[in-house]
């Protein structure tokens, strides 16, 4: 099969598209024919070997934590799903036409979603709803998401909300417009002193960004407030009394069916910037490293 395949800690330089061998499905497994996989910050972390001391890799490696695809076999104890099947999740080696993953990390795409884009839900989708559980916002509890407009932001903010949480949406003022369609209790511009200050008082922030943002928000979070962070718990943090939870997301097929449900319906949005060939994830992957305005997604 052919993969992109990564051939040392480095640049982009080190990411080579060629033949790799094909996975073999095994007990309790489903193997895919992978159509779609996506650009997240964890592939050119990993790349770079900014996590190689937490997740060293073993060259070659091959990347992508996406994949959305075509059952092609299922391994022993499998009954929850058929060859033929659409299905996306949340998986190691996407960047790959066949991946192979334990059958709980997979959910059934829904019908009227298109199976390529697809590949841009499961890792945003279930840290976002997992940033919240960490949370643990109580109805009408203040929940400030940073970084509101990312791709995980959007599924936090969403999530919280129907758990009946007071969200805060916290952007770039330049882009304090676009977040009010996210139907929020407020925005706030993270860039903004004056904003910050006239926040009401937090219960909790479900941050996404980390950095100073975080500690100038310590002013306007109450005693033993919570911080919930996909980025690494704010230095300062407990010396002040706050609790923080780190995150790293694991594998819910179920939670990300309901979610992909949601995507479905229009409830909650994940915006797609770019599509482009495998073949060229390694300028895919410098497009998303830059910031780019929604998900890219690599169709295989």
């Amino acid at each position: 099969m052919n993969a992109v395949v990564l051939n040392g800690y480095g640049s982009i330089e080190q990411l080579e598209f060629r033949a790799m061998p094909e996975p073999t499905v095994g007990a309790g497994e489903l193997k895919v024919r992978v159509v779609g996989a996506s650009i997240n910050p964890i592939d050119w972390k990993l790349r770079s070997g900014a996590l190689k001391a937490m997740m060293p890799l073993t060259f070659p490696a091959i990347l992508g934590r996406d994949a959305s695809g075509i059952v092609t076999a299922v391994g022993a104890g499998v009954t929850d799903f058929v060859v033929g099947a659409r299905v996306m999740g949340l998986v190691n080696a996407a960047y790959a036409e066949y991946v192979v993953a334990p059958a709980g990390a997979w959910a059934e795409v829904p019908a009227g979603m298109d199976l390529v884009d697809a590949a841009a839900l499961p890792l945003v989708l279930l840290t976002g709803a997992e940033l919240i559980e960490a949370v643990k916002p109580k109805h009408g509890d203040v929940v400030l998401v940073t970084g509101a407009l990312g791709s995980v932001g959007r599924v936090a903010a969403f999530v919280a909300r129907g758990l009946g949480a007071k969200v805060w949406a916290g952007v770039r003022s330049a882009r304090k417009a676009e977040a009010l369609a996210l139907n929020v209790e407020g925005v706030v511009g993270l860039d903004d002193d004056v904003e910050i200050a006239q926040l009401p008082p937090l219960d909790a922030i479900a941050d996404t960004i980390g950095g100073p943002t975080i500690t100038r928000l310590f002013a306007v979070l109450k005693f033993g407030a919570t911080i919930a962070s996909v980025v690494g718990e704010p230095q300062g943090a407990a010396a002040r009394g706050l609790v923080v939870r780190g995150l790293f997301a694991h594998t819910d097929g179920k939670r990300l069916a309901e979610l992909a449900r949601d995507v479905e319906a229009g409830r909650l949005t994940i915006p797609i910037s770019n599509r482009m060939p495998l073949a060229l994830a390694w300028e895919a992957q410098t497009l998303a490293e830059r910031g780019a305005h929604g998900k890219v997604v690599l169709k295989v």
